[in-house]
């Protein structure tokens, strides 16, 4: 089951860091680091079930709109 109770001892920190990795990287390169992170940290959980929860929770809290052609 996937843990949704903050964990983090400095969640600022985290975010800074996590804002700092992507500075001055192009679109390509930072979509590129985020895959690699969430691939990394997917095998770190090593629980497909769990990692298929979190894709599923973090997918319905995207606002998605289609654009007609």
């Amino acid at each position: 089951m996937l843990a949704l109770a903050p964990r983090f001892g400095d969640p600022d920190a985290l975010f800074a860091a996590l804002v700092a990795a992507h500075e001055g990287l192009g679109e390509a390169a930072s979509r590129q680091l985020d895959a690699q992170l969430v691939l990394l940290l997917a095998n770190h959980i090593g629980d497909d079930a769990v990692v298929l929860e979190a894709v599923a929770l973090a997918r319905e809290g995207l606002a998605v709109k289609e654009v007609s052609p």
